[in-house]
């Protein structure tokens, strides 16, 4: 076991937000750790932290050794490649090329940081724009590799096939969690249920004190009326009078330490937290956009081509009214094209005329940048602004972002609100292509149960396997020119 890295006292302050506040973290040559967190947690800053490219006021780092840093697609580095037979299974061609695929541009990063012999790897979000088979081959890799993993990654199969370790980033600190991310879920399960029953007995057993602190004010006050009543009965025997009165007051005495001590007892209970509240948004579809077509999309051999790349020839496929339909296949296979010939009606494919389809895009949004997040939301809806609200809040839009611009958004944060307004818009067809791509993991989760409780056909790109797993009812693989049903 050896020691790689020990930092402390990181503190990184922006616009006068703390995002990391951390005393003390150690990585050890064994480590293989899934780092997560919501956008903007500081994960990526964490990384930068830890390799020396960023240095904090105060902050003390100890790095042993060499780090390979696959950086996220926008920062990627043109450098050496050693290993050339990694380059050819990740399946970039020609190096001598200036413009690339964000997919080559993946894995050429990946290769970079697989051919060199360092003692750990640090990745941020290292399976964008893979495939499947990218990312199988990747995970391959780095199961053997022999040092140290840091992963930022949305992907839940990857890290559940390739870390042993959880850092959860939260309010700018590390809560580490032992085991992969479906580990890391139960245990957050847990955590929530103990949470909730700890939060349950708590208010019981306040309004229980509070209750009887109540009782014994109640109590004294009315042996006060008493007093005041007995003194007006009878003023000439004051000798009985005023022994009543004394046993009177000794027993208000009593009963009001008795509620002083009640309230003390309330105040050591202290505080416990509420647990995060979890709630389920419930669709629901006008008469007006109710299809009745089982199928309401039918493709009968449907054939594309560009010049001399076929891409289908003679495909045949049904989308089951209502179902969710997740198109895999590798990159290049067609995957978008089919999906942008659906939303065209071309040639071999027939949609039943009473369909309104919405249509999500990897890219090319246009929308008015000085628009305010609930008036953009409440555009063709016809869904109140308490349900506005409860949808944009499961996706990490909270209330303080409703009055904002669009200007002012973050590219992550405008894909929610996109993915929000068109699955509460006037459609009964939605198509979607790469929906989870630059969400973090609790806006990912909470697009799984948006899209499981959606009521109308949902046909989307993924090469998500979580997502592919946790929602399709129907897969169709695009292979060898053809679509088929798994």
């Amino acid at each position: 076991m050896e020691l790689l890295i020990k930092a402390k006292d990181i503190f990184v302050e922006y616009v006068g937000r703390d995002i990391l506040d951390i005393d003390e973290l150690e990585l050890y040559s064994y480590d293989r750790i899934g780092l997560v967190g919501a956008n903007g947690t500081g994960k990526s800053t964490l990384l930068k932290v830890l390799l020396g490219e960023l240095t904090p006021p105060g902050c003390k780092l100890n790095r042993i050794g060499e780090f390979a840093y696959i950086p996220q697609l926008d920062e990627i580095v043109m450098q050496e490649v050693k290993d050339f037979s990694v380059i050819g299974k990740l399946g970039v061609r020609d190096l001598d090329r200036k413009i690339m695929s964000g997919g080559e541009e993946t894995r050429l990063k990946i290769a970079q940081a697989l051919s060199g012999h360092v003692h750990g790897i640090f990745a941020d979000e290292p399976t964008s724009h893979l495939d499947r088979q990218g990312i199988d081959f990747l995970i391959g890799q780095l199961k053997y590799f022999y040092g140290a993993l840091l992963i930022v990654s949305h992907d839940r199969y990857f890290l559940d096939q390739v870390v042993d370790k959880i850092w959860e980033l939260k309010d700018g600190n590390i809560t580490e969690y032992w085991g992969n991310y479906s580990d890391y879920l139960r245990q957050k399960e847990k955590e929530y249920k103990n949470q909730a029953t700890k939060y349950k007995q708590f208010i019981a057993e306040k309004e229980r004190l509070e209750k009887a602190a109540e009782e014994k004010r109640n109590q004294a006050n009315k042996m006060s009326q008493k007093t005041k009543g007995a003194a007006k009965k009878d003023k000439s025997k004051s000798g009985g009078r005023l022994a009543h009165e004394k046993t009177i007051g000794s027993k208000q005495k009593t009963l009001h330490n008795a509620a002083k001590s009640i309230e003390q007892r309330i105040e050591d209970l202290g505080e416990i937290e509420a647990p995060e509240n979890i709630s389920t948004i419930r669709f629901r579809q006008s008469k007006a956009l109710e299809l009745h077509n089982p199928y309401p999309i039918i493709g009968e051999e449907v054939n594309k081509n560009f010049g001399d790349n076929v891409l289908f020839k003679k495909a045949s496929f049904q989308i089951p009214l209502g179902a969710k339909v997740a198109l895999v296949g590798d990159n290049g296979s067609g995957k978008t094209t089919l999906i942008e010939m659906i939303l065209n009606h071309e040639e071999g494919i027939s949609i039943s005329p009473k369909a309104e389809i919405g249509y999500f895009a990897q890219n090319g949004y246009k929308y008015n940048h000085n628009q305010k997040v609930m008036e953009f939301m409440q555009e063709d809806c016809d869904y109140n602004i308490a349900e506005i609200r409860s949808v944009l809040a499961s996706m990490g839009i909270t209330h303080r972002d409703i009055n904002k611009e669009l200007s002012v958004l973050s590219g992550g944060e405008i894909i929610k609100l996109l993915l929000a307004k068109m699955l509460m818009g006037k459609f009964n067809i939605l198509l979607m292509d790469e929906p989870s791509n630059f969400l973090d993991i609790p806006s990912l989760e909470a697009l799984e149960m948006l899209m499981k409780e959606y009521t109308g056909t949902i046909i989307f790109i993924s090469h998500d396997k979580k997502l592919v797993d946790n929602v399709a009812d129907v897969i169709y693989e695009i292979k060898d020119r053809k679509i088929n049903w798994l």
